[in-house]
């Protein structure tokens, strides 16, 4: 075996992702009277932008989204720039105004297990997710409105409040489909529904929320 091939089956698999397969896909296909498990609805990416419309007076602001989020997703961000000129707000053509990334495979999972374990219980007076939140197509978008609910953020280090906007993009057709997925990998949703006690019972009880 080549020291490529051991590293490869040493690899870990994440947590949420190993639930996913193991429990909440086949708990899906039984709820959804589904066929077979390739019509599961899945994660298949996760979009977090982060729009500072200060950089456009202090270019400090963008360089500390740029840091702050390559801190918490593990993956540096690509700048995003603005497709017209707005006089009102200052804001020239192709003028840097924030930062975003993407993130498939394991590194998505990786970024949902810490969203829904550590730093959503960090929001101070969180009480949950809104189920409004569903765009219509099976995907799920919400906001946070500062960067230190995320450990990984040293807040001596990063010295100005970020906001950002998530979106979690499924497979799901419907927006029903897609909350019973959310639910299954622990999304805490303001108002319960009877999902996590529907796989509770059905022998799949480490499919807890937050």
């Amino acid at each position: 075996m080549t020291v490529r091939e051991r590293k490869a089956s040493e690899k870990v698999v994440p947590r949420i992702k190993k639930l996913y397969l193991e429990k909440v896909r086949p708990w899906l296909v039984k709820e959804l009277n589904l066929k077979n498990v390739m019509e599961a609805p899945k994660l298949e990416k996760v979009v977090i932008n982060m729009g500072v419309g200060e950089a456009v007076q202090n270019d400090k602001i963008l360089e500390q989204a740029v840091e702050d989020l390559s801190l918490i997703t593990g993956q540096r961000p690509i700048v995003t720039r603005a497709k017209k000129s707005v006089s009102g707000f200052k804001v020239r053509q192709k003028m840097a105004i924030g930062c975003k990334v993407t993130l498939r495979g394991d590194r998505m999972y990786e970024f949902i297990d810490r969203l829904v374990n550590v730093a959503l219980p960090r929001v101070r007076d969180f009480r949950g997710l809104s189920l409004k939140s569903f765009d219509g197509r099976g995907n799920y978008n919400f906001g946070v409105e500062e960067q230190y609910i995320f450990p990984e953020i040293d807040l001596d280090k990063s010295e100005k409040a970020l906001g950002m906007d998530i979106c979690i993009v499924t497979s799901a057709r419907t927006d029903e489909e897609a909350r019973y997925l959310l639910e299954g990998l622990g999304f805490p949703f303001r108002k319960k529904t009877q999902v996590e006690k529907k796989l509770a019972e059905g022998g799949q009880g480490d499919a807890e929320s937050t």
